[in-house]
């Protein structure tokens, strides 16, 4: 089966008759853990994915930018020099980039694009994030910008444009993702510092099949309550304090905003934890975190749901101590992760089988993967672009 860049640029070919000048990469991404810590400026250990979304660009003749979506055999055609409008389904992270380029006074010129992705939508993997970073690299015609920046104005798309509040997670491991390896993201200070998995750990990416949204009230009352939470405390952010400084100032806090924040300062202990124990293979306590983090998500931050819950006991089950399993991305759906050691794969697979069976769905992606490597660029030799010449 092809990927997506060989997709894309034949998408390319096909609507614009010549090869694009050039190719960019970005996978979606897993999160071990760390979840609704990005945007409290905390700490989170995602890893980029082997699926992801590639963009393939070329010159226009004229100022527009035209779009052709070789997943939905769809396009759309707009001007980047004017204000930003919206556009049905996957057009408005097109035009959110090219706003922010424009916010920022970089001009992007015409251009033709094609755009071709394997991650699963609404499963928690982040294709909106994947499709950003490809995006503002693939604006990026000089290359004058670092994998930061465009992860940064990936992220300003969602926020600014889209309307996704989400922090930046999912941006930085998009561009900055290593293969064999997690990241620690620092999301105050950008710092990114890798945690090799060792050879015999093993990521299952389980599929609830129950699709998911992050623009919605859900997410973004979320994350306003942690917001009010730091204010009243008076710190910059959540990842300021610690779970006693939050404990004693209890009395003073609205009882759901303290569950919220509970959450939050809780998760980024174990998020750093967890980068110690995946260096150790620690299984007992790999176990141990990952079910306190989905406990956490369920009971305090509410973003889990009973169908999830099931699924991530199975599969913890299936485990048997070795590693551990629990729901990740921003909630209400999507995907499970487990970490565990190789030669349980087969055992929480079959037990993934067994409980789409009991619930009566069809068995959604279950993949084993390793930690990939993060944003590609690829440049066509001029003398190939034009096929006509």
């Amino acid at each position: 089966m092809t990927g997506p860049a060989e997709r894309a640029t034949a998408a390319y070919i096909a609507a614009f008759g010549e090869e694009p000048h050039r190719v960019t990469y970005a996978p979606g991404r897993v999160n071990l853990i760390g979840e609704h810590t990005d945007y409290n400026d905390g700490f989170v250990l995602p890893c980029a994915i082997d699926r992801g979304t590639a963009v393939a660009i070329g010159d226009a003749a004229d100022a527009m930018i035209a779009v052709t979506s070789a997943d939905y055999g769809e396009g759309d055609s707009f001007d980047p020099g004017q204000v930003f409008q919206t556009a049905p389904g996957w057009r408005t992270h097109v035009r959110a980039i090219a706003a922010v380029f424009r916010a920022r006074g970089i001009a992007i010129g015409g251009a033709q694009i094609a755009i071709a992705g394997d991650v699963p939508q609404g499963a928690g993997l982040s294709s909106s994030a994947s499709l950003g970073v490809a995006l503002a690299a693939a604006f990026d015609r000089q290359g004058a910008l670092d994998r930061t920046t465009l992860a940064l104005i990936a992220q300003a798309a969602e926020n600014d444009f889209v309307g996704c509040a989400c922090g930046n997670m999912d941006q930085l491991i998009a561009a900055h993702g290593q293969a064999n390896a997690a990241l620690l993201i620092d999301c105050r200070s950008l710092a990114t510092n890798p945690v090799p998995l060792p050879d015999d750990m093993a990521v299952l990416i389980v599929h609830s099949g129950i699709t998911r949204g992050l623009v919605d009230s859900a997410y973004n009352e979320r994350r306003a309550a942690c917001e009010a939470v730091a204010a009243q405390l008076g710190v910059a952010a959540l990842r300021d304090i610690d779970l006693p400084t939050l404990e004693a100032a209890e009395p003073t806090l609205d009882p759901l905003a303290y569950r919220r924040a509970r959450h939050v300062v809780s998760e980024n202990a174990r998020t750093l934890a967890m980068a110690a124990a995946l260096t150790a293979s620690d299984w007992p306590v790999i176990a141990a975190l990952m079910a306190a983090s989905h406990a956490s998500m369920r009971d305090d931050f509410d973003i889990t749901l009973p169908e999830i819950d099931q699924l991530v006991a199975t599969l913890a089950a299936a485990a048997g101590g070795v590693g551990g399993a629990r729901m990740t991305g921003g909630g209400f759906g999507g995907c499970v992760v487990a970490l565990t050691h190789i030669d349980r794969i087969p055992a929480l697979r079959e037990a993934a089988m067994g409980h789409f069976a009991a619930v009566g769905r069809v068995p959604g992606l279950i993949h084993h993967c390793r930690p990939s490597g993060g944003l590609t660029t690829r440049s066509s030799p001029p003398h190939i672009r034009n096929r006509s010449a």
